[in-house]
């Protein structure tokens, strides 16, 4: 039901103000690039700012084993232990 439903979004939305992101924005389709391009961004940013312990990740139980422990590298990859996932609720 989940992965068939019409209601799941297909393409990434950003909060758009004057055609640039912004908290005030509403949400627009964009491209999958101009997405990875700005998380990316705001990762480094807020890695810089605050440190890479800041960073923490959340994944779900609807994802398999290895999904997750791709997921568990990549935030450990960004310098962070924080990783966490709701198969225990």
């Amino acid at each position: 039901e989940y992965i068939d439903s019409p209601k799941r979004l297909t393409k990434p939305l950003i909060r758009k103000k004057e055609g640039r992101y912004s908290k005030e924005g509403h949400l627009e389709e964009s491209t999958w690039e101009e997405a990875y391009e700005l998380i990316a961004s705001n990762l480094k940013k807020t890695v810089e700012e605050y440190s890479s312990e800041s960073i923490v990740g959340f994944s779900s139980a609807r994802c398999t084993n290895e999904e997750n422990y791709v997921f568990q590298k990549f935030i450990r990859a960004l310098g962070s232990n924080n990783v966490d996932h709701c198969a225990r609720l």
